[in-house]
Parts: structure tokens; C-alpha cells; sequence
């Protein structure tokens, strides 16, 4: 958890459908975690590098504490022209329903409640 002040407006995470994120890779392509980050073009001191046709190129992030987000079609790429692997089949299936981040949704919601209750009993 961060000690950032709280935006005026909350949001609801973006979906990503269709996309992988590290554990999804590290099981399409049998690779450790360690070797998907060290894959994926990333730079400690630079959020969105150039593509590299070298690197497994992740979607752009808006900021650094974003989760690398990876499109399958990247990831058969990488692993057809870096990996040389000769037969590459991507499927993305969508997750289970996880309770953790359904109760994870329900606090947001009621800290937002909250928020809103405070930021308009301050404006009197």
C-alpha cells in the first residue's frame, strides 16, 4: 500500500481480455519467471521502450507499479522467432472467478462510499 493522497474519482480496473499476464506466459511457454522477466523489454529507468524484435514486448503501462500485460500474439511470436520453438499454440482462457478480488471489489466500492461521504460533509 501506498501514502498517495486519493484521486477525486475512483474506477473500476480496466479489463483485460484477451490479454497474458507473467504467470500466463511463464506456463504457454514452460519458462521459469525469472526467465519471462528477463525476456520481456523492460527497463528499470524507462516505462514504454521502443519494440524490440529481440524481446518479448509487453503492452504499453501508464506507470511502473502497472502488471506486465503481454498479447498472446507477442508471445507466439517470441517464442516462434526468438525461442525457435517450431509449433506455437496460444490459447487464452479466462480465469476462474477469484474471491479475493471479488471482496478486494466490494471494499473499493465501500471506500469509495466513504470517501464520497467525507469529501461532501468537508464542502459544508
Amino acid at each position: 500500500m501506498t501514502d498517495l493522497p486519493l484521486p477525486e474519482s475512483f474506477s473500476e480496473p480496466v479489463p483485460t481480455l484477451g490479454l497474458m499476464d507473467v504467470d500466463a506466459v511463464e506456463e504457454a511457454l514452460s519458462r521459469s519467471r525469472a526467465s519471462v522477466y528477463r525476456y520481456a523489454n523492460t527497463d528499470l529507468s524507462q516505462l514504454n521502450l521502443p519494440y524490440s524484435p529481440k524481446h518479448l514486448n509487453p503492452e504499453i503501462r501508464s506507470h511502473h507499479t502497472d502488471p506486465l500485460l503481454f498479447h498472446p500474439s507477442e508471445v507466439a511470436r517470441f517464442a516462434k522467432e526468438v525461442l525457435k520453438i517450431k509449433q506455437v499454440i496460444i490459447e487464452v482462457q479466462n480465469r476462474a472467478p477469484d474471491p479475493t478480488q471479488d471482496l478486494l471489489r466490494e471494499i473499493l466500492i465501500e471506500l469509495q462510499g466513504i470517501h464520497k461521504t467525507l469529501r461532501d460533509r468537508s464542502e459544508f
